[in-house]
């Protein structure tokens, strides 16, 4: 069954909010604490499934398979195939598509933070000649 070019949009649109909540939750300041809290749970609980569970709140690509997995709840999105097939396709598309994303923001970011760290050290060193 081909898949319509609606259905293309839908996903990569779906994607973005997969990225920016999976994104914010596991790399931003304002979960900071909660994610401390969580990946010290991961290292130090006794039980596997416990350890496991606090691991998920510090792993973007491991959150993106359940905020995902919520969204798909609430859309009822599906690609190829009505049911649980369309389902399946469509969980491993979107958190694929949404790592890309994530994988894309981070380089993004890392190249801002080095471009300000390089703009700052040339602004210094004409202090100095000054």
């Amino acid at each position: 069954m081909p898949v319509a070019n609606a259905d293309l949009l839908y996903m990569f649109i779906l994607a973005i909010p997969v990225a920016n909540i999976s994104w914010t939750v596991t790399h931003e300041e304002i979960f900071r604490e909660a994610r401390d809290w969580c990946k010290a749970k991961s290292e130090t609980c006794q039980h596997l499934a416990a350890r496991k569970l606090f691991y998920l709140f510090t792993c973007e690509y491991c959150f993106s398979f359940y905020v995902t997995g919520v969204l798909l709840a609430i859309t009822h999105f599906r690609l190829l195939y009505p049911g649980w097939r369309g389902y399946m396709i469509s969980l491993f598309s979107l958190v694929w598509i949404a790592n890309m994303y994530m994988s894309l923001f981070g380089r993004i970011r890392l190249d801002m933070k080095r471009e300000r760290v390089f703009i700052e050290k040339e602004e210094e060193g004409q202090r100095h000649q000054l």
